[in-house]
């Protein structure tokens, strides 16, 4: 959980008749990124489809995200922390980098009408409305896919458009333990937790953002746009990897088990003279120099401890003696020993020790931006590096509205008067920029 900061406030203020601050021009192409020239209209809330969507974003596609306009995403109001200027959200600001945001009302026939002029500008729709509400508000793939047949119509919900959950009300954390994360998540012998970030949330967002990219490349095959979708509960499920194989294959049930691995021994966290450590030893060789850096040299030949298999089957009485040995020096100490003699190890680390990190900062994992109101901001960086078509922060995550009357304008070829009249009306919405 992020923790305030000088540029967070607990409290969200409120930010009417605010005049806010350009902080880039619009003229300004988007720079070149591997999907650039790809257009995606994000139709979606809070993380999966926006996590989806930023990753697009952050290839080099145009991302034009649609808020209500009075409200906007339900994210730009979970908090605290907010930043200190502007209130805005730290939660909104993690997954909505690199997008417009157009503010429509569409409950209102003109901002049908917008979104329809929208969808033949644009490749991609993404959606996250529950089974049946897009086809009922008028933005479903039937009716997107007659006014633009080559569109990547993407849908995620909760459960999937069929079948007996389709209509429950799906969260990450209910999925999780639907799915059988938090079944096997958790201390041995303890209650079931939780992952401490909404993996499954991002999970469905990652398959999704692969997948439109394959039907991008099968519509330049064929012509024909097509419908995606996915669920969260069909993204934690193949999630499971492993542990799903060890039940369809075996029989074998799984529990949670703290840090340590169903079918490798040792592989978990130890409690160190001032924290916790992370110790492994995936094959023989691994588990020889661990015992001698442990100075035990005499483990590999005990009859207990002598193949992987075994040291499974003894698990107990290795993890004890380990945990024995590890108690005596620090976690910095341990770290120390363990890299020289090349063996997998590392702490268990707090946020305020991940961004410090030698290596998550030499690989840029930390991105600085100008944000329009919150002013300078730091965000998790890119986990994919291109040698050429880098990925970059080429917008900050956008206020509500801020470019309705630009894309309008620009994409849409929307007079001002007929902005200005939709503005009127209520249907749409934008701030006033300086």
């Amino acid at each position: 959980m992020l923790r305030c900061s000088k540029l967070f406030s607990p409290c969200n203020p409120i930010k009417n008749q605010i005049r806010f601050r350009r902080t880039y021009s619009t003229s300004d192409a988007v720079k070149k990124g591997p999907l650039s020239g790809i257009r995606v209209l994000d139709l979606g809330r809070i993380l999966a489809a926006p996590y989806a969507s930023m990753v697009l974003g952050d290839y080099g596609a145009d991302v034009i995200k649609i808020e209500h306009p009075k409200t906007g995403d339900d994210t730009r109001n979970w908090g605290p922390p907010f930043t200190t200027k502007g209130g805005e959200s730290a939660y909104f600001l993690a997954v909505n980098r690199n997008k417009r945001s157009v503010a429509v009302d569409l409950k209102q026939k003109e901002g049908l009408d917008v979104i329809y002029d929208l969808v033949k500008e644009c490749d991609v729709v993404l959606e996250n409305f529950p089974p049946g509400k897009a086809d009922n508000i008028g933005v479903g793939y039937k009716k997107l896919s007659e006014i633009n047949p080559k569109i990547i119509y993407t849908s995620l919900t909760g459960f999937g458009p069929d079948g007996p959950y389709s209509n429950r009300l799906a969260y990450d954390v209910m999925i999780s333990g639907i799915g059988g994360l938090m079944g096997i998540t958790g201390p041995e012998d303890g209650s079931p937790v939780k992952v401490g970030v909404a993996i499954t949330d991002i999970c469905a967002g990652l398959f999704a953002h692969g997948a439109i990219m394959a039907a991008l490349i099968s519509r330049n095959q064929t012509g024909k746009g097509q419908k995606l979708d996915t669920s969260l509960l069909e993204a934690q499920v193949a999630v499971l990897a492993n542990v799903a194989s060890n039940y369809l294959i075996a029989g074998q049930e799984s529990k949670p088990m703290g840090t340590a691995h169903v079918s490798i021994v040792p592989y978990q966290g130890f409690k160190s003279q001032n924290g916790h450590i992370l110790i492994g030893a995936l094959n023989e060789g691994q588990f020889v120099r661990l015992s001698k850096v442990l100075g035990k040299p005499e483990w590999p030949t005990d009859e207990r401890f002598s193949s992987n298999s075994r040291r499974v089957k003894h698990r107990k009485e290795l993890i004890h003696l380990i945990s024995l040995e590890v108690e005596k020096r620090t976690t910095e100490e341990w770290v120390k020993q363990l890299e020289d003699a090349h063996l997998p190890c590392g702490p268990i680390n707090r946020m305020s020790d991940v961004f410090k990190d030698p290596q998550v900062i030499h690989r840029g994992m930390i991105q600085e931006t100008e944000h329009t109101t919150a002013g300078k901001i730091k965000l998790a960086g890119f986990p994919v590096k291109f040698s050429d078509t880098s990925s970059q922060i080429y917008r900050p995550p956008p206020i509500l509205g801020q470019h309705t009357h630009e894309v309008l304008r620009d994409i849409l070829g929307y007079s001002e008067d007929k902005i200005e009249s939709l503005k009127a009306s209520g249907v749409c919405t934008f701030p006033k920029v300086e």
